[in-house]
């Protein structure tokens, strides 16, 4: 089974910025399309945006123009590039495959957008 680790949250000012990374244990993760997700607080799990194996991106409509998803499939890792940040897109936020099956989830990471 792949294992996900993701990493890179914390902190930040509206207006700031952060890249996550998504580290998967096997070559397999590399045929997947992969997503980022995440969850807010008191709300459900909710798509971000996703990359197929072949690099085709898409992003919901919230984070289009301050997102940029990518993947570097030398290193097994997905990353998530967000800029002009906001205080809604405070949420745990958490990589797996899209669409139908799911590796195991990882323990995800925390985005927090705060003066």
């Amino acid at each position: 089974q792949v294992q996900l680790v993701e990493s890179g949250g914390g902190l930040v000012q509206p207006g700031g910025s952060l890249r996550l990374s998504c580290a998967a244990s096997s070559d397999i993760f590399n045929n997947y399309t992969i997503g980022w997700y995440r969850r807010a607080p008191g709300k459900q799990l909710e798509l971000v945006a996703t990359i197929t194996s072949s690099g085709v991106t898409f992003y919901v409509d919230s984070v289009k123009g301050r997102v940029t998803i990518s993947r570097d499939n030398a290193k097994k890792t997905v990353y998530l590039q967000m800029n002009s940040l906001k205080a809604e897109d405070t949420a745990v936020y958490y990589c797996n495959r899209y669409g139908s099956g799911s590796f195991i989830w990882g323990q995800g990471t925390q985005v927090t957008v705060s003066l």
